[in-house]
């Protein structure tokens, strides 16, 4: 019998492994996927580390969780400067001034931008919110929500603003400085030769089992150790009891050009609602690659249905409320530790994910 079995070899189930190993703990990891890393598994096409599964990169502001991934990688300085092409006029994000001065050829200075943006607010601004457009505009004004927001948000959602709620964007990133930096982390940057490499050495002591699906034979393998760290969907386990919790879900259009630059920058969101993709991303600038080839990757947001690859949780009132039902379940559980962004139906960022199973392993190995 083993100490643990970690149900999926993603960031949480590996961080969890590692640290159970590292204490003598015997663990077997089981992924139903043909690799390890889940979302952030990284593909060497074209001596380009491929991110297979959209861009990831990682920041924080914690000098600890920096410390840890270090030990695993070394980073470079990558820093995330995505740029909005609305048609055919390219923007800085976040919004900030290289955004404003030019959006409006006549804004110059902080206070300009700030007076054109509140002008733009009083125009159109409603007490109450009745969606997501209202709520956008009384935050921005008409000009930043029809350029930059409008079609971006109604690509990943799959619904006109108007008919998604309004405390989706309860607020609204401004810098009045001239600052691209998207993240604004102490800490950022990006592994060199990849993530695969990094869950590869957390893994190292682990037995690992790849193309092995939990509920094939679930009930032996819940037998089979004295802990479960379960990291898949959490109403899958309990066989959609209450109903299936909603996700949206991306697909990926990837593709090899002929070319050393495609994009001149690693992310590029498409803002229009003509152009039917969120955005466009270039592998090679991540880690500033000289490749004479390039990869890029469309992006594509869906509708998620079973069977499909669950990416963002839809925490909307009624899904928190099916959520609450399942995690009550959960709770009762005296050997199965849910973890992850779908064993707790929640959004993370890496540093995240790794700070919730460093605290999980502690409370269950110190």
């Amino acid at each position: 019998m083993y100490d643990y079995l970690i149900v999926g070899a993603g960031l949480y189930g590996a961080v969890f492994a590692h640290e159970a190993t590292k204490r003598g703990k015997t663990c077997l990891v089981i992924e139903k996927r043909g690799h390890i890393a889940g979302n952030i598994y990284t593909e060497n096409i074209e001596g380009i580390n491929v991110h297979k599964y959209g861009a990831h990169i990682f920041h924080t502001s914690d000098r600890g969780i920096w410390g840890y991934i270090n030990g695993f990688a070394e980073f470079n300085n990558y820093v995330n400067q995505p740029v909005a092409r609305y048609k055919n006029e390219c923007y800085n994000l976040p919004f900030n001034m290289n955004t404003f001065t030019k959006m409006w050829p006549d804004v110059f200075t902080p206070d300009e931008a700030k007076k054109r943006i509140e002008e733009e607010r009083r125009e159109s601004y409603k007490e109450n919110p009745a969606n997501l457009e209202e709520q956008a505009i009384n935050l921005v004004g008409k000009t930043i929500y029809e350029k930059l927001i409008k079609g971006y948000t109604g690509k990943q959602w799959g619904r006109a603003c108007t008919e998604l709620p309004a405390f989706i964007i309860k607020r609204l990133p401004v810098r009045f400085i001239f600052d691209n930096n998207y993240f604004n982390d102490r800490y950022q940057g990006i592994p060199i030769g990849g993530y695969t490499a990094v869950v590869e050495k957390m893994l190292e002591g682990c037995e690992v089992r790849l193309n092995t699906d939990f509920f094939d034979d679930k009930e032996n393998y819940l037998a089979c150790a004295k802990t479960v760290v379960y990291t898949g969907a959490i109403d899958r386990f309990y066989d959609y009891r209450f109903g299936a919790l909603e996700y949206r879900s991306v697909r990926f259009e990837t593709e090899v050009l002929d070319t050393d630059n495609f994009q001149g920058n690693a992310v590029i969101n498409y803002t229009d609602t003509e152009t039917p993709f969120t955005r466009i991303i270039e592998h090679k600038h991540f880690e500033f690659g000289t490749q004479p080839k390039t990869v890029i990757s469309r992006e594509y947001s869906s509708a998620w249905k079973l069977g499909d690859e669950p990416y963002y949780p839809v925490n909307d009132e009624k899904n928190g409320k099916l959520y609450l039902q399942y995690k009550e379940l959960a709770d009762k559980e005296p050997r199965v530790i849910f973890g992850g962004r779908l064993g707790q139906y929640k959004y993370y960022d890496m540093h995240n994910v790794i700070r919730e199973a460093l605290n999980e392993a502690h409370r269950q190995l110190d």
